[in-house]
């Protein structure tokens, strides 16, 4: 693998600052409360799991931390800086796997991220090299002529991740990333996400409702109808709630059947 690329918009977080730190995050859609007071963070090197049932709040998060909607109230910073009043750099820190794929299935495997390095603002002489850091660290580089329709799930989930890495990001939002992949591509990718999060020390917030998938996370937040109703290790979780398995707490906590 060749040196690491690094871009002078990137901003890091300094040496004890979290990745992200969501205070006090309300959000209201009429009469409807989507979140009411959500606090989290994540440290740099760090997963925290997002678990909640469906409509707990999850995508309502993810759009505000993406600044793509405001919140009612409360902060969101990434590496430090305000989503809100310094969008920009802040959005530059944070690097974002979606839910559905968004891959121009077009476009080959190297052009897809030539595109992406290009919209982040990276220099020209500098795309190339960090178009081939991101192909070498997932292992793609046999794939880069490949166009994406031609990809498997899983291999369209690796180009993404590699995709958002590009820029160094200091954090890394997984929005439901497994959600149409096969039970094998699903352990592969948790594999390759925290394998990535060592290599590269980004902080890692995934959103899901399949649990067992996040498990060894480092930390594990439950979201239900807009509100944080446990947080922790997920060995500690899975004490206080009295089950056997962090499905078995996440069960027993949201009210919902097996």
């Amino acid at each position: 693998m060749g040196e690491i690329v690094s871009w002078p918009h990137r901003t890091p977080a300094r040496e004890g600052e979290m990745v992200l730190k969501v205070a006090g995050v309300s959000r209201h859609y009429g009469g409807r409360r989507a979140l009411d007071g959500v606090d989290l963070a994540v440290g740099p090197g760090e997963v925290v799991a997002l678990l909640g049932p469906n409509g707990a709040g999850k995508t309502t998060l993810f759009r505000i931390i993406e600044a793509l909607i405001p919140a009612d109230g409360g902060t969101v910073a990434v590496a430090g800086l305000d989503v809100v009043q310094q969008p920009a750099r802040a959005l530059a820190a944070l690097g974002i796997v979606f839910q559905e794929t968004t891959l121009d299935l077009d476009l080959t495997v190297a052009e897809n991220l030539h595109y992406y390095a290009a919209l982040r603002g990276l220099p020209r002489r500098g795309r190339a090299a960090a178009v081939q850091q991101a192909l070498a660290r997932l292992g793609l580089e046999d794939r880069a002529a490949s166009r994406a329709r031609e990809l498997s799930g899983g291999l369209r989930r690796r180009v993404e991740l590699a995709r958002a890495l590009i820029g160094a990001p200091a954090l890394l939002l997984l929005d439901e990333p497994s959600d149409a992949l096969d039970p094998a591509s699903r352990i592969a990718l948790r594999a390759e996400i925290d394998r990535l999060r060592r290599l590269t020390g980004c902080g890692v917030l995934w959103a899901t409702h399949l649990v067992e998938e996040v498990s060894n996370a480092d930390r594990v937040v439950i979201l239900d109808r807009g509100r944080v109703i446990a947080a922790g290790p997920p060995a500690a979780i899975i004490a206080a709630a009295g089950g056997a398995s962090l499905t078995d707490a996440f069960l027993a906590l949201t009210g919902k059947r097996g």
